[in-house]
């Protein structure tokens, strides 16, 4: 998130880190990066050494999962997976501590470049990450890995239809973002249909560990390799749950998916994105950068075309 947390200080955020983590630490500072969780660099003697994260609960994680998925997440890098960015044990043997009514988590402070926002721009990075994602998905399944399942119920069309009767009086961006959805609201249905029959088809595909959200922001260059971070939507799933990315940018040839789990993960981004979204502004909210990122990121979603097969 661009701003810090209002229900925690950041000085309570050292402090719960400190304790829970038994590190030493003198330093904080949030990060305006990412989105969905807030983010701080924490170091001692202006050195950093972890970089910390508050998850939020709710709609797409439970305490539960989250510690699963850290947790299995923490078991493929210790089987040789090195590209696996893992959260660190806490002083309880956990991956995730309470704080603030979410999950906090800390992993190593590494020096690299995240790779962008974007899509893979290179031949060299697109090999890297189809190797690295080749890996990850030929691995034994983690004990107590979650598994995928999905991320808007089939009545959702329904549901945001009648979330978007009445105006919402809720701050700047809300009666733009209910009108940009109202008038979307017949395509929201069809592709919630679609994606439940392709969700129905998914069980008859191999599943396997699968990082979740591989996008290039979740992409470090390192000076030894590329490495993925923000393991917190680990699952097991059929493999094209990762490949989006790889396909978007031209490189279906290293990814050889499965067009129709192509299409689900494509959906199901898109109806995830538009379910986050319809619930943030139809709640109160200002007009912050992280307002407008959503703003931006809601009508993008609904106006982009139709997936369709590269030919």
């Amino acid at each position: 998130m661009r701003e810090p947390p209002e229900v925690v200080s950041a000085e309570a955020v050292l402090d719960a880190v400190r304790t829970g983590w038994a590190i030493d630490l003198d330093a904080i500072e949030h990060l305006p990066v990412g989105f969905g969780a807030h983010h701080w660099r924490v170091s001692y003697g202006g050195m950093p050494r972890l970089f910390v994260t508050l998850d939020s609960l709710g709609r797409r994680h439970s305490a539960e999962s989250l510690e699963a998925a850290y947790a299995a997440a923490g078991e493929l890098a210790a089987s040789g997976l090195e590209f696996v960015v893992a959260s660190i044990r806490n002083r309880q043997g956990h991956y995730t501590a309470p704080l603030a009514g979410g999950s906090l988590s800390c992993v190593p402070w590494l020096d690299g470049e995240p790779v962008g926002s974007g899509g893979i721009d290179s031949d060299r990075l697109a090999q890297q990450n189809a190797e690295a994602l080749a890996r990850l998905h030929a691995a034994a399944p983690p004990a107590g890995i979650p598994s995928w399942h999905p991320r808007v119920g089939e009545d959702f069309g329904d549901s945001l239809a009648d979330l978007l009767r009445n105006p919402w009086q809720t701050g700047p961006y809300g009666e733009p973002a209910r009108t940009a959805l109202a008038q979307r609201i017949n395509a929201i249905r069809r592709w919630t249909d679609s994606y439940h029959e392709l969700a129905r088809r998914a069980a008859d595909h191999p599943w396997v560990p699968t990082h979740g959200e591989p996008h290039t922001a979740n992409q470090l260059v390192t000076d030894q390799r590329v490495v993925f971070v923000d393991w917190e939507s680990l699952a097991q799933a059929p493999r094209e749950r990762d490949v989006g990315t790889l396909v978007d940018s031209g490189y279906a040839e290293l990814a050889a998916p499965n067009w129709e789990m192509i299409e689900l993960f494509d959906l199901e981004w898109r109806l995830s994105e538009l379910a986050e979204y319809a619930d943030w502004f139809a709640r109160p909210h200002t007009a912050t950068d992280s307002d407008r990122v959503a703003f931006n990121d809601l009508t993008v979603e609904l106006n982009r075309r139709d997936w369709t097969r590269p030919t």
